[in-house]
Formats: structure tokens, sequence, C-alpha cells
């Protein structure tokens, strides 16, 4: 029970302090009436938005809930409930955390441009912008723990599904209610993502395309129809998206771990080894403690930065509120690990360096997530060349700089991957299958001040917004417009994040599922030369393509209707851009809302039901080669949009700090810049981020239903009868 009393400290922790903060913004004052009205009128829209957004969840939640429990019924042969009840509560921890994050944007962002108003000072702009995304980041770590804490407390210990003297006839329930808990967070996410991502997107190309390209008038200016819609979709898409989505990979990277462990004692063999089951209890509370340890590093390296006295430098001060609680929760990881593994017998856990081993995986996981969001930072900061080459492109045109920004993205691919490779491979060989997974929780254990750094971005960026539309002093915009550009940065940095721990934890899911469905005892080797699983690899590869493919025709849709209501309104409505009539806002928010409502649902069925059916027709072997070829894939194409569209944006934001000579915003440099961060703004924003959950969301699908996939299948079936 230390081990319990240890994670719901944490959890209460993290959202008392949450909570704090939200107070904290909300008592700040607005500013003048008109920032209060445009205010008002995101967070309508805002609003209006996730709870239509969220009845669509339920209704889907509710079929999946059902659904679980006729499948689970099947499986045990007897009345199986517990796994549907764990995947409504992971969507409930999801949902809030969203929620709540969205709703603090939507209060932050006009504090922070008035803030930046009346001080003019970029440090004290910075804290409120940050204690603002500290609430998204604080309850992404508090719900998600709050969560895994009722899953332990009802089913492992209320029903015994982990006592010592019975978890071997029901340790495989309690993986089933861990994997439905993991996926219930993973549909919050998916739809969040993907309906926010389409929403922001389509409202912010429409904006682009005809405001800044065709009208020459200034991004966010009040003139433009579409400029509301754009920062309403930045709390929809960027704010309680991004908070499911890496919610979902911190929850991911945990319950694999825990479930990795299970299916290892489970599955023992003679060769292999069996784990005892004091070091099996040891494993099982471990990631849950070691997140703890990482929820209270992100708390102090939060509040260090809000508590300490405001400097020029925002993206020193964002990097010491990230790299600090990497460091304490490497620091404080090591005293957990010594108090839990030191003495255990560790025969079958495939720890190389005794009780080390587990803190080992985990420290690589950090260091390897710090590595790779440097990588992040080098190709779409304008500190670096690679941005700066694409702004130079710019003055040539669109399409060089669409090529050169292509180029960046898809060069900045392999330096991740031989990171991640390292980290797989060292992992593994110092903490066997195991250090896989806390290898991913590492990366992801100080994820609260990751999404906290994150969020202060968008919420910056509608900060812009307001300061633009309430037509504030030009300074004050020079100052969201600095706190913005470091936002895209550290937005490419958590993205980086997130896709390199999804793709740890889902080869652990994996090899979990690999586990699962084999009866014999031991797991299935996926053999590429077996014709059935290489076509499920092949299959599996095209699928991130399809998936994206769907999304950037999404928003293309949306983002076309709302061209065409622009350009009427320009058009039909006298003096608008003159300034002496008001622009039909109502209209472009409806646009962004139905499109992305409209077009949100087949991509996110898709990544739920394609293991399932894949498994019913052609079995296991098959889903095996799928998520083996899926998980490379995406991770590649998720990194490539990711850092791309960054690149694109802050290419613009270069520009338009006047740093090329002679060129400024409405140069042909510009126009052309602005193109680029058009095409760029799907693919970083909507793309890129929903990938990691695709491959998360398929590898637990796939370990809820194994048993059922091996039981039946069509193919099998066909084959009897031959």
């Amino acid at each position: 029970m230390t081990a319990m009393i240890i994670v719901i400290v944490a959890a209460l922790a993290a959202l008392g302090y949450a909570a704090l903060n939200y107070s904290g913004v909300k008592k700040l004052e607005e500013g003048t009436d008109r920032m209060s009205e445009i205010a008002a009128a995101i967070r309508e829209g805002a609003n209006a938005f996730i709870n239509y957004e969220y009845k669509i969840i339920t209704i889907v939640v509710a079929i999946v809930a059902v659904a679980f429990g006729v499948i689970f019924s099947l499986q045990e042969e007897t009345v199986r409930w517990e796994p549907s009840v764990c995947f409504v509560i992971g969507t409930v921890m999801s949902a809030c955390a969203g929620y709540v994050g969205m709703k603090i944007a939507t209060y932050a962002n006009v504090r922070v441009s008035n803030t930046a108003r009346k001080t003019k000072n970029i440090g004290e702009t910075l804290k409120v912008a940050l204690k603002g995304g500290s609430v998204m980041g604080l309850c992404v770590g508090g719900f998600a723990l709050l969560g895994l804490f009722l899953v332990y407390l009802i089913f492992g210990f209320g029903l015994g599904y982990i006592a010592i003297d019975t978890i071997a006839t029901k340790g495989s329930i309690f993986t089933q209610c861990l994997s439905c808990y993991a996926l219930g967070c993973s549909i919050v996410a998916m739809f969040n993502r993907v309906g926010g991502g389409i929403y922001t997107k389509a409202a912010d190309m429409g904006a682009d395309l005809v405001g800044k390209t065709e009208a020459h008038i200034p991004e966010d200016d009040p003139r433009n129809p579409a400029t509301i819609a754009d920062n309403v979709g930045d709390n929809v898409g960027d704010v309680a998206g991004l908070g499911s989505d890496l919610l979902e990979s911190y929850v991911g990277a945990i319950t694999s771990s825990i479930i990795l462990a299970i299916s290892l004692f489970l599955h023992a063999t003679v060769s292999s080894g069996l784990i005892s089951t004091a070091t099996l209890e040891k494993m099982i509370f471990y990631p849950l403690m070691f997140a703890a340890i990482g929820l209270f590093a992100s708390i102090l390296g939060i509040a260090y930065v809000l508590l300490k006295k405001g400097s020029d430098n925002p993206h020193r001060d964002l990097n010491i509120s990230t790299w600090s609680a990497a460091a304490i929760t490497i620091v404080g990881g090591f005293i957990l690990t010594y108090l839990v593994f030191n003495g255990a017998d560790f025969s079958g856990t495939g720890f190389a360096v005794g009780y080390l081993s587990p803190w080992i995986a985990a420290s690589i996981g950090v260091i390897s997530g710090v590595i790779i969001g440097a990588i992040a930072e080098y190709y779409t900061s304008y500190d670096y060349n690679p941005t700066r080459m694409i702004s130079e492109a710019s003055k040539e045109g669109a399409a060089l700089t669409i090529t050169q920004g292509l180029a960046v993205g898809m060069k900045s691919c392999m330096a991740p991957l031989i990171v991640l490779g390292i980290a797989t491979y060292a992992s593994y060989a110092v903490s066997g299958m195991f250090g896989l997974a806390m290898a991913a929780i590492g990366m992801l254990s100080f994820v609260s001040a990751t999404v906290s750094v994150d969020t202060y971005g968008p919420i910056s960026d509608n900060a812009g917004g307001i300061a633009e539309m309430s037509e504030l002093e030009p300074e004050v915009r020079q100052i969201t417009d600095k706190l913005d550009s470091v936002g895209n940065t550290t937005a490419a940095i958590g993205k980086g994040f997130a896709i390199g721990s999804a793709s740890l934890a889902a080869l652990s899911l994996m090899v979990s599922f690999l586990y699962a469905f084999n009866e014999s005892g031991t797991s299935l080797e996926l053999n590429f030369t077996d014709p059935l699983i290489l076509a499920g690899a092949l299959v599996g590869a095209a699928l991130p393509f399809l998936f994206s493919g769907m999304l950037i025709e999404a928003v293309a849709k949306a983002a076309r209707k709302m061209v065409e209501e622009v350009r009427r309104q320009f058009r039909e409505i006298p003096g608008i851009l003159e300034g002496k009539a008001k622009p039909d806002y109502k209209t472009c928010i409806e646009i962004s809302s139905q499109g992305a409502l409209k077009e949100m649902k087949t991509p996110a069925v898709m990544a739920i039901l394609f293991p399932l059916v894949s498994g019913f027709l052609f079995g296991p072997y098959f889903v095996g080669g799928v998520l083996i070829g899926a998980t490379i894939s995406a991770i590649m194409l998720a990194i490539f949009t990711g850092n791309a569209g960054g690149a694109w944006d802050n290419a613009k934001k270069y520009i338009e700090s006047g740093a090329i000579e002679g060129q400024k915003k409405g140069s042909p440099a510009h126009d052309a810049a602005v193109v680029g961060d058009t095409v760029g703004d799907p693919l970083k924003d909507t793309v890129g981020p929903s990938l990691d959950i695709l491959i998360k969301i398929m590898s637990t699908v796939s370990l809820v239903a194994a048993v059922l996939f091996n039981s039946y299948n069509l193919l099998g079936f066909l084959m009897g009868l031959l």
C-alpha cells in the first residue's frame, strides 16, 4: 500500500497545484472591454465545439464498452464487466484533463495580452502564459495517476486480481483492465486530436490564404472573418488535443510496463526462468512509483520558473523548467530503485545490471527524450540553419519554400530514429523487455512539465490574436510573437517526446500481444519470411499513409469552405476591409465545427476497427505483421510531418522578425513563406500528433482481442476445411 500512497499523494498534489494556478490566472484582469469581448467569443466557440464533441465520444464509448463486455464474457465464458468499467474510467480521466486545460486556456489568453499591455515585460508575461499552461500539464499527470490508482484500488486490491496467491489465475484479467483503461484514454485523445486538429487547421488555413496572401492584412486582423475561429482552434486542437494526446502516451507507457511484467510472469518458460512472486510484485508497482516521482519533479520544475524573478529569455526559462524536472526525476528514480529492488531475486526478469537495471533503462529513456527534443529544436527553430534556409528559399517563391521544407522534414527523420534505435537496444540489453517499457516511462515521466511548456505556446498565440484584434500597441504583439515563436519550438520538442515514447510503448504492448494469444506459454516470433506476416507488415506500413491522407483531405475540405466564406464576406459586406463593417465571425466558427465533427469520425473509428477486422479475417499472425509495419511507418511519418511543419511556421516568423534584409510582412518572400506555413499546418498539428495515437490504439485493441483472434478467424476456418 506504500506505493499506492505515493501515487495518490502525487496525483492530488498535481491536481491541487493545478487548481491553485487556475484560480491565480482567473484572478488577473482581462483588460479593456474590447479584449473581454473577443475573449468571450473565443471561449464560447471553444465550449460549444468540445461539448458537442464529447457527446459524440460518449456515444462511441457506450458502444465500445458494451462490445467489450460481450467480448470478454465470450472469452472467459462468464460475465466479465471489469474491463468495460476500466475503459470508462480511462475516458473520464482523459476527458477531464482535456476539458479543464481548454477552459483555463480560454481564460489565460486574454490575461497574457493584458499583462503584456500593462507591464511591457516579457518575463512577467511568460509567467502568466506558463501558469495557464501548467494547469493542463498538471492535470495530465494528476488525472492519469488518479485513474490508475482507482483501477488498482478497485480491481487490483478490491477484487484481488493482483494478490500474490491469485495472480497466476487472475493476472490476465488485470492486464485486460489496464489495457482497457489505456484504450479509454486513447479514444478521447484520438477524437480530441483529430477533431481539434481539423478544426484549428481549417480555420488557420482559411484565415491565412485569404487574409494574408490575398487581402494583405495582418495575422489575426479583426477584419478577417476567420480570425475568431482560428483562435478557437488553438484551444480545442493545440490545448485539449495536446493534453489528451500526451496523457494517453503517458498512460500507455505505464500500463505497457505493468502488462508486460505480468505477461512475462504468466508465460515464463524453463529457458527464460520463472519470475518470483515477490519480484513480480515490485515490478507491478515500480512503474507507478517512478511516474509519481516524475510528477513531483514536474511540480518543482514548474514552480521554480513561476516563483523566480522573470527574465527576458523565455526559451531559457522554459528549458530550465523541463530539464530540471528531468534531472530531479533521474535522481529521485535512483533512490526509488534502490529502495524497491535492492536485494531482490532477478531470475527471469532479464535484469543484466542487478537492481539498477530498470533505473538505467528509464534514464536511457529520459536522456534519449532530451536528445530527440534537441534534434527537433535544431530542425524547427529559426536560431539554426535548417529553418533559416527555408526563409532564404522563400525569396525565390512558394515552390522552393515547399521544396526546402520537405527536404528539412525528411532529413530530420534519421537522427531521432538512430537515437530511438540505440535506446531500444540499450534498454533491452540492461533490463530485458521490461526495460523497453521503462524507457518509454522515463521519456514521459516528467510529462507534466513538458505539456505545461507545450500548452503555453497556443495560449501565447491566442494572446497575440487578441492583442491584434483589440488594436493594442505594436509592442504588445512583439512580446506575444516572441513567446509564440518559442512555443512553436517547444511544441516540436513535445511531439518528439510523444512519438518516441509511443514507439517504445507500442513495442512493449506488441510483445504482450504476442504472449497473449499463444496458448503454448511462449511468445510468437514474427518471422518475416512467413508470407502472412509479411503481407500484414506491408498493409500496416501503408495504413499510416491512408490515415494521414484522410486527415489532410478533411482539413482541405473544411479549409476550402472557409476560404470561400471569407472571400464571400470580403466581396459582399461593404466596408469590411476598411474597418467600417463587422465581419460575421459566427458563420466561420460553424464551418470549422461542422467540418471537424463530420470528418473526424471515419479516421478515428478506422483506427479501432482495422486491427479487429484484420484479426477476425486473417488471424493473429497477420495482425502482428500489421502492428510492426504500422509502427515503423508511423514513427518516421510523424517525425517528418512534425518537423517540416514546425520549420515552415518558424521560417515565416523569421521573415516577420525582419531578420532577412529587404523582406517583411507583405513582401513576396513573406507571401511564399505563408504558403509554406499553410502547407505545414495540417502536417504538424493534425497528422503528426495523431499518428502516435494511431499505433497505440491499434496495439492496445489487438492486445485486448488477442485470444479471440486465435480462436475465431476466417482464414483459420478455411484452412481447417482444407
